[in-house]
């Protein structure tokens, strides 16, 4: 895996001419947003009290014109930052993925699948609106993999005091979400959740895992850190020790670790699946601040690098089974 010291050459030599011409780019787009917006709201202004007057009841209809005066320069803004973020994604994303290895390839629009998704049966409930994109898919030595940042919803419908119906739309996840190869064909589930309950209840929240029946068997594990953190539900016991080594469990308690934030695991017919919580855009360009220097380009090289570390985080290259 490249390193920290491999990256900042990498950025002085290719990263930094494009993000030049980028913030230049930026810079013009803020600056001419800005002349449109004034000058629109002076016409607006100027029509308004020629048009209208307010103690005829107008000022709904100057509200109205203020409106449509301020959606057009978001119209006039809204075009060229289209562009550029496009633009800062070939230049700047997917030079870095070119950078992490020359067998990946990036599709900015796409997500990974949705069949991906559930094929993972991390989340039990089927989200109504599935969303994503920056999808990275290759090879990373032996191991197939593919990952990319997901937001999955679910909308629940309810009624207001007066009888009429709404509906509210609740985050399922929201991540970076890793799909790998794990060169073994596995008979049953085994999956690798957050221990939030007993963190948060203690042995209450162990006897409530216990009853989490949706989820198979709740499996207790000889390993502290590793229980501390998470819980453990499968449908073969012996299948599931046998995938949960002592050194894997070691590896994925020093990944969540590192990560700093919620980490769930699957394992399910031949294929490892990670998803890993976040709460922030991962490979979009900053709009309002610069987008130069080493230290705002690194975050995006420390996410993608985080992302394919997993698979010498999990020894994925390491084949110790043969399929059967």
């Amino acid at each position: 895996m490249r390193t920290a010291e491999e990256f900042r050459q990498f950025y002085r030599e290719e990263l930094r001419p494009a993000l030049s011409r980028l913030e230049a780019r930026r810079r013009t787009i803020l600056r001419r947003g800005l002349i449109v917006l004034v000058v629109w709201l002076g016409v607006v202004a100027i029509a308004t009290l020629l048009v209208l007057s307010p103690a005829d009841g107008g000022w709904v209809s100057i509200g109205i014109i203020a409106l449509v005066g301020l959606a057009f320069p978001s119209i006039v803004v809204a075009l060229p930052m289209n562009r550029y973020r496009d633009d800062f994604k070939q230049q700047v994303i997917r030079p870095i993925v070119r950078f992490l290895g020359e067998e990946l390839r990036y599709e900015p629009g796409s997500p990974v699948p949705e069949s991906v998704y559930h094929d993972s049966q991390i989340f039990l409930r089927p989200p109504d609106r599935y969303r994503g994109d920056d999808l990275v898919r290759g090879r990373v030595g032996r191991t197939e993999l593919q990952f990319s940042e997901l937001h999955t919803e679910y909308r629940s419908r309810g009624t207001d005091s007066e009888g009429r119906s709404h509906g509210s739309w609740h985050t399922i996840f929201r991540g970076l979400f890793f799909a790998a190869d794990f060169h073994k064909n596995f008979r049953g589930t085994t999956l690798v959740l957050p221990d939030t309950a007993e963190r948060l209840l203690g042995g209450f929240g162990k006897m409530l895992q216990s009853f989490n029946r949706a989820r198979g068997e709740l499996m207790k594990l000889e390993d502290p850190e590793f229980e501390r953190l998470f819980v453990v539900y499968g449908d073969d016991q012996i299948e599931a020790r046998y995938i949960l080594s002592p050194s894997l469990m070691e590896r994925i308690t020093e990944f969540r670790r590192r990560a700093g934030r919620p980490v769930y695991l699957s394992f399910v017919r031949s294929r490892v699946y990670v998803a890993i919580g976040y709460d922030r855009e991962l490979f979009e360009p900053r709009f309002y601040r610069s987008i130069l220097g080493l230290k705002t380009v690194a975050g995006y090289f420390e996410d993608l690098r985080l992302a394919l570390g997993i698979v010498d985080d999990l020894n994925l290259n390491t084949r110790i089974w043969s399929k059967v």
